[in-house]
């Protein structure tokens, strides 16, 4: 390409195309004939829409040029989020949204890989078949999308496809993949749930139990594949939808079957996402959450109650006498000892717990030892300044169990628990009885 004609296409100079013609007529035709890509590749991937609808003008016939990267300036459009320029191609050719590039995919390829909203509606607007092209690897849009996480272009071409009355959800690729195998193999709950629950689908009949070449169901693929984060939630929805294993299937795929399985999943739908008992729903299960949001969720409680319990330590209620002899000192300890010193007692066994908790649960991390030190310093200030505050009287007791409770906690911890567990087997035993 000219190296002028190029600079005006980077920079979208319509007047430096304007002066270029002028001078030589012929010189888009050469771009033609000696270059594998045009001005026009350049002005939409720059996003120039004056500068691309001039070259339009002048030669329509480059918006179906492909470059030596095997994309045309629809692609490079679309994939950019260019929506003005991808209006004007779609002006000039309404089934440019279909023209197949590298690998056999479309403009719509694109930008349901990149998330372009926009410029998918624009698409399907202008050509609503271009839904159903298919990549060399049999790949819809909708797979794609799916594919790479793209969830808000998921569903607009879901609401797309329902209006339309086609069946592309169903379409497989050249591994037999559904769209909703490849939700469950890559955990995307929002996906299945906008499938199976949302009624988005309703009139297109999701084949929920669709087989892949490999012989598995999109409940397979979830529970072939399990993740750290847990399926169960995702597990519901899918037998709730009628979902089977493949190994299950050979009994259950007739026809009064898969209409008993959408009526099921009707009733039960609602339950799912409501449910009733709020505290089994969020209440901890093993084979659903897993060990590291677990401790996560009790390391973020342990620092909050050492927080909470370090400070109240310090200002206790009441505050302390700001003057006399008994400036800095307790003002519950002088007018309630006895409240004082359990006060003092059960907040140094909850700030000791929860110390003792972020040792555990840090346990192995990088830093450890340099973690350990910060706790054990932290615990040690926080001792001094329960006794600075405490009343005279007191002060022994208080530095006898704040001095002792670090080397309690574990053996009373330990054999609180065994205790508990002794309790609840005899119980059991005796109800079996």
């Amino acid at each position: 390409m000219d190296r002028r004609l190029l600079e005006a296409a980077q920079t979208g100079n319509v007047q430096h195309l304007h002066q270029l013609l002028k001078e030589s007529p012929h010189i888009l035709h050469s771009v033609a004939l000696a270059s594998a890509e045009n001005p026009l590749h350049v002005a939409s991937i720059g996003g120039h829409v004056e500068f691309a609808k001039e070259i339009l003008r002048w030669k329509p016939e480059f918006a179906r040029e492909l470059n030596q990267d095997g994309l045309s300036p629809m692609h490079m459009a679309s994939a950019n989020r260019h929506v003005e320029i991808v209006r004007e191609l779609l002006r000039v050719d309404g089934n440019l949204c279909r023209l197949e590039g590298r690998e056999k995919k479309t403009p719509l390829h694109y930008a349901a890989v990149k998330g372009r909203v926009d410029v998918i509606a624009e698409m399907l607007l202008a050509c609503p078949e271009c839904v159903e092209d298919v990549s060399v690897h049999g790949e819809t849009a909708l797979h794609l999308a799916v594919k790479h996480s793209q969830f808000e272009a998921v569903k607009v071409l879901v609401e797309w496809v329902g209006e339309m009355k086609k069946n592309t959800v169903n379409f497989k690729d050249e591994q037999g993949n559904t769209i909703l195998h490849i939700a469950a193999w890559k955990k995307q709950r929002q996906v299945i749930e906008l499938l199976l629950c949302n009624g988005a689908t309703t009139s297109l009949a999701m084949e929920v139990n669709a087989i892949n070449h490999s012989g598995l169901t999109a409940l397979d693929l979830l529970m072939i594949f399990p993740s750290e984060a847990g399926d169960r939630e995702i597990q519901e929805i899918l037998r709730a939808a009628g979902a089977i294993s493949a190994r299950d299937g050979h009994n259950l795929l007739t026809p009064a079957a898969s209409s008993l399985n959408r009526t099921a999943a009707s009733r039960t739908r609602s339950s799912l996402m409501q449910p009733k008992n709020m505290v089994e729903y969020f209440k901890f299960k093993k084979g659903r959450d897993s060990p590291s949001h677990a401790r996560d969720s009790l390391l973020v409680i342990s620092v909050l109650v050492a927080t909470a319990t370090y400070q109240v330590g310090l200002s206790p209620p009441g505050g302390v006498w700001v003057d006399g002899d008994l400036r800095g000192q307790a003002i519950m300890g002088y007018n309630s000892p006895v409240t004082f010193l359990f006060f003092m007692l059960f907040n140094s066994v909850g700030f000791s717990v929860s110390l003792f908790m972020i040792k555990i649960l840090t346990a192995n991390f990088p830093m450890h030892f340099e973690l350990q030190i910060s706790t054990a310093t932290m615990f040690v200030t926080y001792g001094i300044a329960v006794v600075t505050i405490a009343p005279n009287r007191l002060k022994l007791y208080i530095t006898i169990f704040t001095s002792v409770l670090p080397s309690m906690v574990w053996p009373v911890a330990r054999g609180v628990r065994h205790l508990i567990w002794k309790l609840r087997n005899s119980y059991r035993l005796s109800s079996e009885c």
